[in-house]
This record gives structure tokens, C-alpha cells and sequence, in this order.
């Protein structure tokens, strides 16, 4: 097994960030580098190339059907008040907006309140649902030592908390996990099936990633599994990078890297804002042969791999999560189980310019998913 010796740049982070507020930071893009026209030549006799590419066929299509099935099966009650945590960036809007349209189909008040990301917001967000006394409290990203606190006391009062794309486990506190670690691995193994497949299992891949983010973790340790047993000699390094570089000087990192390894064919980072403005100074500085692939699109992502700019995505399931959170609630309000909630598979879809389902924004994996889960809960 040949690789290149590993690289790192560490920084210590004295906030916490949520990560799902990296998946809406922005910068400036401008022009971009075309998708490279060729690749490796294929081993066709390769056990790990077939493997992979049976795994990517599987993965590239669109999923058809939610992951829970069992109906409720008993009336559900209205007017219930559910209190959503926002974690102060559009990501968490979204994701509360989605859950907020599902609570509405079933004559529920959601009340969104806003924090700004600190843990001092945060911790006072909590301390707001405390006052309010709600049915249930949902959230996104926030790990619970912020407001370990306030869990406890909502804990002691009976009140559920949901937590999402949060690197934690459920129980002491909180009821339901979704996206967490055990549910992230498998983004790892997708990323992987195509960088061997499009390689011919061929690939010198350099992995940039976020440490800080312990959710991703999962990810990038089911990324070098894969890729190590599919891609066998194939080279790999790891290049760890601070989240000061969104925005900043993340493409510049990217070129100065290319520039030193230029065997390098193809290009990974554990979430898309990590790509952000990377293809236009890839082309600025006449690096035009890597192929791009992003774990978490989101519509800048798409836009790239759309324009030829990008080769393919991991998109992430936030209408099928945030619906599953109202399911589970359905559940845990009609004295039922919320185990089939918890233990569902979410959908997952790799996208690449063949099968991409829209360009113009974030877009629900299962296209129907609405009529599936208001099937469930006896509305349709």
C-alpha cells in the first residue's frame, strides 16, 4: 500500500460551532474548472473496482420510499406546542421550516427560537423552552455539553428533546438522534464507491476534512476503510484544516497543495463549503485534471457539478429528517415506541451530473415523501 505522508493543519477552537451552521456559509465563487474529460485507465480485473462500482450503482439511485413503514395506527393528538432551537444560520431555518410544515399537517404549533450559535444563546434558548413548558423540544448540532444544564431540568419535567447531526447518543436526556454517528458512517463508503469507480481503481486522492467536527469523523473513517480495501495501492493523504478557512483562504490551501502533489487525480472534502471558490482557483491557476467529489451538497454544490465544475455530491436527507422527527413525536404522543424512528436507515443519494434532481436549491431525496409519511399517520 503506497501513500503519501500525512499532512495537518490543527487549530483549537475556543466557540462551538454547530456543524450544521457550516452548511450554509458562503463565498465568492466566480469561474471554475471543468471536470476532467478523462480518467485512469480501468483495472477491469480489479475485486475492489467491481465492488466498487456495484456500491456506487446502488447509491446513485434516487430512494423511493421513506425509511419507516409501520403505520401509527391510533388518532393523533392536536394542539400540541413543540419548541425549535435555531442554531442561527439558514441550515437550522430550513431544517425548522421542514419540521414546522409536518407538525402543521397535524394541527401543531411549532414556535422557532432563535439563537446566534454561542453557547450563551444557546444555553438562553433552553432556558426560554423551560419557561414555555412545551410538549417536546427539538434542535439541531448543539453538542449537549452546552446546555447540559437545561437537558437535565427538561429531563426531570417529562419533556422530550430531539437532537439531529449531532455527534451524541441518545438516552440521558435525549430521546431521539438523528444523523448522528452511527447514522454518518455510510457517507464515507458512498464517497469512496466513486472515487475507485471513476478511477478504474486508480485514484491518488488527497481527503480534506474538519477534525473539529467530531459528526465527521464517522465519515472520513468509512472513506479510508473502503477506499483502502477497493483502491488496493492506491494513494491517500489526509489534510486537516481549521474552519477559519471557509470563506477565507480554503482555495488557496487547496492550489498550494495541487501544486506540491501533482500526481494527485482526485479531490475529497468532508463537507461541500470546503469547495466553495476552490474550482475558480483551481482555474486561475491552470490546474484543470482534478476530479471533485463533496460529502453534505448543498446548492452550491449542485450548481457546480450542473455547470461541469464539480463531479458529484453526497446529499444529505433534511425533509426526511426533520419529517421522522415529527413521526417519532406522533409516536411518543399516542404512548407508542419511538424505536422504529430511531432505528430507521436514512436515505442517502450520490449525486452526479447524470441523476442530479435539481440545481436550484436543497430538494427532498424521496421526491414524495410527504404523501408517504401522511399515509402513516392516517391523513391520506
Amino acid at each position: 500500500m503506497s501513500s503519501r505522508p500525512r499532512s495537518a493543519v490543527r487549530r483549537a477552537l475556543t466557540a462551538i460551532v454547530p456543524v450544521t451552521a457550516l452548511l450554509t456559509l458562503s463565498a465568492c465563487g466566480g469561474g471554475a474548472t471543468p471536470a476532467a474529460e478523462s480518467k485512469p485507465e480501468a483495472a477491469s480485473d480489479s475485486p475492489g473496482l467491481t465492488a466498487a462500482s456495484k456500491a456506487m450503482e446502488q447509491y446513485t439511485q434516487r430512494p423511493a420510499k421513506i425509511p419507516v413503514t409501520e403505520p401509527v395506527g391510533k388518532e393523533i393528538p392536536k394542539g400540541k406546542k413543540i419548541d425549535f432551537i435555531l442554531c442561527g444560520v439558514q441550515s437550522c431555518k430550513d431544517l425548522a421550516d421542514y419540521f414546522t410544515a409536518g407538525a402543521k399537517e397535524l394541527g401543531w404549533e411549532v414556535k422557532q427560537i432563535p439563537t446566534q450559535g454561542t453557547p450563551e444563546s444557546v444555553q438562553a434558548a433552553y432556558e426560554q423552552a423551560l419557561r414555555d413548558k412545551p410538549d417536546a423540544v427539538v434542535a439541531s448540532g448543539f453538542p449537549r455539553a452546552v446546555y447540559a444544564k437545561q437537558l437535565a431540568q427538561l429531563k426531570k419535567a417529562g419533556i422530550p428533546v430531539f437532537q439531529s447531526n449531532a455527534d451524541d447518543v441518545v438516552g440521558d436526556g435525549i430521546s431521539l438522534l438523528k444523523n448522528g454517528p452511527a447514522d454518518v458512517d455510510v457517507q464515507g463508503t458512498m464517497i469512496a464507491s466513486w472515487v475507485v469507480s471513476n478511477s478504474g481503481a486508480k485514484a491518488d486522492t488527497v481527503y480534506f476534512d474538519l477534525p473539529a467536527y467530531t459528526i465527521l469523523k464517522p465519515v472520513r473513517d468509512g472513506f479510508e476503510t473502503k477506499y483502502r480495501e477497493w483502491c488496493e495501492g492506491c494513494g491517500l493523504d489526509t489534510v486537516d484544516v481549521p474552519i477559519t478557512a471557509i470563506g477565507k483562504d480554503m482555495p488557496d490551501r487547496v492550489v498550494s497543495y495541487l501544486r506540491s502533489h501533482p500526481k494527485v487525480t482526485h479531490v475529497v472534502f468532508s463537507l461541500g463549503l470546503l469547495n466553495v471558490g476552490v474550482p475558480a482557483a483551481l482555474k486561475t491557476a491552470g490546474i484543470n485534471s482534478k476530479r471533485i467529489i463533496v460529502n453534505v451538497g448543498d446548492a452550491q454544490s449542485y450548481q457546480y457539478i450542473e455547470g461541469g465544475l464539480t463531479d458529484a455530491a453526497m446529499a444529505l436527507n433534511t425533509y426526511e429528517t426533520a419529517w421522522i422527527q415529527v413521526d417519532a413525536l406522533a409516536r411518543h404522543f399516542t404512548g407508542q415506541s419511538m424505536k422504529v424512528d430511531q432505528n430507521a436507515d436514512l436515505p442517502n443519494m450520490l449525486i452526479t451530473k447524470e441523476n442530479l434532481p435539481s440545481a436550484d436549491g436543497d430538494f427532498p431525496l424521496v421526491e414524495d415523501y410527504k404523501q408517504q409519511f401522511k399515509a402513516l399517520w392516517g391523513l391520506s
